[in-house]
Formats: structure tokens, sequence, C-alpha cells
């Protein structure tokens, strides 16, 4: 199972991080405990929403997605 996920920072609410992983809980303790470069300047991290894919292929397809142009729209009208 992977899961497609949407944080948004808790000290900086316009910031938003989109990933994937397998492991949900794990990685956004990751995120917290500021073991990325790239996202620990704005933790602590909440997530808002994770969807879950049976097959890796349909995940990263979903994750390309939301981080295209027409995706960040789709996640803004329904997600933040």
């Amino acid at each position: 199972m992977r899961y497609v996920y949407l944080l948004r920072s808790g000290s900086s609410p316009t910031e938003t991080y989109v990933g994937i992983t397998a492991e949900l809980k794990t990685r956004l303790r990751q995120y917290n405990a500021g073991n990325s470069p790239h996202t620990c300047k704005f933790r602590p991290w909440e997530c808002v929403v994770a969807v879950g894919f049976q097959e890796d292929r349909r995940a990263e397809a979903f994750e390309r997605y939301l981080k295209s142009g027409s995706g960040r729209a789709f996640a803004r009208r329904h997600f933040w």
C-alpha cells in the first residue's frame, strides 16, 4: 500500500507539501523531527489528507498530478 499525502505547516499555514510513502506515520514523524532539509523550517506538519493506493504506479501518477498546475488547483479547491 502506498499513500499520497498532503501536509500543511502548523507554523506557516500557507506552506504545503505533497509526497508519497508506504509508511505514513513514520514519514510524518520524520518531517516533524526535522530530518528533511526541505521541510524542517516549517515544522510542525499536520496531515490534511492521505489517499491509499494498492498499485504503486497509480500512487505515483496521482502524486505527479497533484504537483502539476492543474493538480495544485484541484488540491486548493478540495483539500486546502
